[in-house]
C-alpha cells in the first residue's frame, strides 16, 4: 500500500509578507506563497499532528530553491530537528517536483529553511509517511562525509567569540548508521578567518565526548572554515605531513558538510580544540590548588601569539619581546606563581640560546638544548615549511611537562594560507631560493620570533644535521611526492559531492579572498595548482636541507676543516688535524665511544648521537 498524503497545519515563527502567510503552502493554489518578511533564515513549517515515517515530500516552488533545506522534529523549536534532504538541483517556477526522503526516525514536525538571501516563496508543500516513531536505523546525510547538525535555542547565530549559544549538536555518519546527539554551545572562533561570511566555528558539548573516530575524548571541537582555501583540504594535508615528521601531538581532522539551525554552510573540517587533554597536548592540567614548586613545573600549553597583547592571560618575553598566550592553565585557574615559573622558564630559553664568552649555548647537556626541545621545534619548522605556512611564527604552540626540564614545540595549526595560498611569498620555491621560507622575512613574527629562530636553525651548529636526520627519516619512511600526491587525490575524491555544494553556497572561485595570489575557475584547477607546487617542493626541500635520496644512508656534517659522517654502524672523522680527539655522545649527554679522527669509531648500535672534533659539534644518527 502506497504511502498516503498527511494532513498537516502550516506554522512559522518569523514574520512573513502581507497574503503570505504560512496557510498558503497548504491551500492547494500553486499560484499563492509564503514569502518571508525578510532575506537571512527563512522557514516555513508544518506540524503533521503526530510523529510518521517520511518517505516523501511533493513541492511547487515559487523561484528557485537550491540548496533549500527540509528538516524533520518532534519539538516545535525544532531543537533537535535532523535533515531530511537538501535540494541540490534547480527547481524553478510553478513546476511540481518530488523529493524522496530516506529516513528511519518519525517526526511531527516538518519545516522548509530557504537558502540564505532568499524569502522562502514556497507556493506548496505535501507530506507522504506513515504514522510512527521509527527508529534511527539510519538518518540522512547531505553527502557521504559525515554531516554536523546545530540546532540553536531560537535559532539565534553565533555571533562572536566570548558568547557560547546554547545548542544541540547531532553528528550522522557511516552513511547515517551512526548518531551522535548531544546538548553543547556553539561560538565564533578565529581571528582573521571570523572576518569572511562563511564563519568558524568552535562546538562544545555539555559533557567530553569522542567524535567520529578521534582519539581524544573533550567537550570542546572546532569546525575550521577552509574560506580562502578553496581545495578546502589544507590543513589535513598540514597535520599529516606532521605525522609523517614524527610530531608527538597532531591534530585530529575530518571532512564535514555542516547545517546550522536547518540552514546548509558548506564543507568544514572538524578538528581538535588545542588544548591540554588526553588524546590531544597529553600533559597535566594544573589548577588553582596546585601550589607546590615541584607540581608547578607542569604542565603548560602556551601560544607564541601575535594577538596576545588582547588575550587575558599572556607575558612578554624579556629579551625578544616575543608576545606568549597562556591557553593552560585557563586564565581563571593559573596563580602568579604558575605564570611566574611559566614566564621565568622561557625567558631562561630565550637567554639561553645565546652564547657568551664563559656560557657554550650549544653544549648538548649544559646548554640551551637541556631546557629546550629541539627535535620537536624542528619537526614543527618543517611541517611549515613544506606546508609554506607564512604565519608558522605568528602563531607556535609549545608545551611543559612537569616531570620533563624541556619546553617542547607543538601542535601545529592554521594552514589555510599554506601549500601555495599566500600572496606575500608566491611563487614559494622561487621566494625561498637556497633557504628556508622563514629566512626570507616574506613571512609574519610575532615579536622578535625571527631571531629566536635564527639562533636555533641557523646559528647552531648542531641543528643542521639534526634538521637532515629528521627530514630523512620521514623521507625514508614513505614520506615522498609520489604518496602525498596520491594522498591528495585521495581526499579529493573524498569531498568531492561536498566541494560541489560548498561552491554553490560560496561562489568564490574564481575570485581572489584572503591572501590568494590566484583564483581558478574550477575546484579541479585548484587542486592542480597546489598537486603542482608539492611536486616542485619536494626536491627543493632535499636541496635546501642537504638531503640526496640517491645517498641515503650516508649522513654527513662539513666544516671548513673535515667533516663527520655516519657510515654503517661507524662514525668517522677525516680532514681534521692529526691526533684529533673525537668524542661520541648519546643524545642525552653520556659519552659512550672516543676515537682519533681519520680511524672509524668502534661499532655503535643504531641511535642519534652527538660528536664533537675540535671546534665542531655535530648530530649524526647511525642506522
Amino acid at each position: 500500500m502506497a504511502d498516503e498524503q498527511i494532513a498537516a497545519t502550516a506554522f512559522t515563527d518569523w514574520d512573513y509578507t502581507s497574503g503570505h502567510g504560512p496557510e498558503t503552502v497548504l491551500d492547494g493554489d500553486i499560484n499563492t506563497y509564503f514569502e518571508s518578511a525578510k532575506t537571512q533564515y527563512t522557514w516555513v513549517g508544518l506540524d503533521l499532528g503526530e510523529p510518521h515515517v517520511i518517505s516523501s515530500i511533493k513541492i511547487v516552488k515559487h523561484g528557485e530553491c537550491q540548496l533549500g533545506v527540509f528538516q524533520g522534529a518532534n519539538k516545535r523549536d525544532f531543537s533537535d530537528a535532523i535533515p531530511l534532504k537538501l535540494i541540490n538541483q534547480r527547481i524553478i517556477g510553478t513546476t511540481e517536483a518530488t523529493l524522496s526522503i530516506i529516513c528511519s526516525r518519525g517526526v511531527r514536525y516538518i519545516r522548509y529553511v530557504g537558502p540564505a538571501g532568499e524569502r522562502s516563496r514556497m507556493a506548496e508543500i505535501k507530506v507522504f509517511g506513515t504514522p510512527g516513531a521509527g527508529d534511527d536505523s539510519r538518518l540522512w546525510q547531505v553527502t557521504n562525509i559525515p554531516t554536523v547538525v546545530v540546532n540553536t535555542v531560537n535559532s539565534e547565530e553565533p555571533y562572536d567569540k566570548e558568547h557560547d549559544i546554547t545548542a544541540n549538536i547531532i553528528i550522522i555518519s557511516e552513511n547515517g548508521a551512526e548518531i551522535l546527539d548531544k546538548p553543547g554551545t556553539i561560538r565564533e572562533r578565529g581571528n582573521n578567518s571570523r572576518t569572511y561570511p562563511k564563519k568558524p566555528w568552535r562546538i562544545k558539548f555539555d559533557k567530553k565526548t569522542n567524535v567520529l573516530d578521534s582519539p581524544a575524548k573533550a567537550k570542546k571541537w572546532t569546525l575550521i572554515n577552509n574560506y580562502g582555501d578553496k581545495t578546502l583540504m589544507r590543513n589535513i594535508l598540514a597535520f599529516e605531513t606532521a605525522k609523517a615528521l614524527g610530531m608527538e601531538f597532531v591534530p585530529f581532522a575530518r571532512p564535514v558538510d555542516v547545517i546550522l539551525n536547518g540552514e546548509y554552510k558548506g564543507t568544514y573540517q572538524l578538528c581538535d580544540q588545542v588544548e591540554v587533554n588526553e588524546g590531544r597536548v597529553d600533559v597535566e592540567e594544573l589548577t588553582a590548588e596546585d601550589t607546590d614548586p615541584e607540581i608547578i613545573k607542569g604542565g603548560y600549553l602556551v601560544e607564541v601569539d601575535a594577538y596576545a597583547y588582547s588575550e587575558p592571560s599572556w607575558f612578554e618575553s624579556a629579551h625578544y619581546r616575543i608576545p606568549v598566550t597562556i591557553k593552560s592553565p585557563d586564565e581563571d585557574e593559573i596563580t602568579s606563581a604558575q605564570k611566574q615559573y611559566i614566564t621565568d622558564l622561557f625567558n631562561k630559553v630565550e637567554t639561553s640560546i645565546k652564547p657568551t664568552d664563559t656560557y657554550d649555548a650549544y653544549d648538548p647537556v649544559t646548554g640551551y638544548r637541556s631546557i629546550f626541545d629541539t627535535r620537536s621545534f624542528i619537526q614543527h619548522m618543517l611541517t611549515n615549511e613544506f606546508a609554506s605556512n607564512t604565519d608558522c611564527y605568528w602563531s607556535t604552540y609549545m608545551y611543559k611537562r612537569r616531570n620533563d626540564p624541556k619546553l617542547y614545540t607543538g601542535p601545529v595549526w592554521d594552514f589555510d594560507l599554506g601549500f601555495e595560498n599566500d600572496r606575500r611569498t608566491f611563487p614559494v620555491v622561487e621566494s625561498c631560493g637556497d633557504g628556508y621560507l622563514w629566512q626570507t622575512r616574506k613571512g609574519s613574527f610575532a615579536g622578535g620570533m625571527y631571531n629566536f629562530v635564527n639562533r636555533i636553525i641557523v646559528t647552531d651548529p648542531t641543528t643542521k644535521a639534526e634538521i637532515k636526520e629528521v627530514w630523512a627519516q620521514a623521507r625514508r619512511n614513505g614520506f615522498s611526492a609520489e604518496n602525498f600526491l596520491k594522498r591528495v587525490d585521495e581526499i579529493a575524491t573524498e569531498i568531492n559531492a561536498s566541494q560541489r555544494l560548498n561552491f554553490k553556497r560560496w561562489p568564490i572561485l574564481g575570485q581572489k579572498v584572503h591572501e590568494n595570489p590566484r583564483a581558478a575557475e574550477t575546484y579541479e584547477e585548484e587542486l592542480a595548482w597546489m598537486k603542482e607546487y608539492i611536486a616542485d617542493r619536494f626536491p627543493q626541500m632535499d636541496r635546501v636541507i642537504g638531503y640526496d635520496p640517491d645517498k641515503d644512508g650516508v649522513e654527513c656534517a662539513e666544516v671548513a676543516k673535515g667533516y663527520i659522517a655516519a657510515v654503517g654502524n661507524s662514525i668517522v672523522a677525516d680532514g681534521f688535524a692529526e691526533g684529533t680527539l673525537c668524542t661520541v655522545y648519546t643524545a642525552d649527554g653520556r659519552v659512550v665511544a672516543t676515537f682519533v679522527a681519520g680511524t672509524p669509531s668502534a661499532s655503535l648500535a643504531s641511535g642519534l648521537y652527538i660528536v664533537r672534533a675540535d671546534s665542531l659539534t655535530a648530530k649524526l644518527i647511525i642506522r
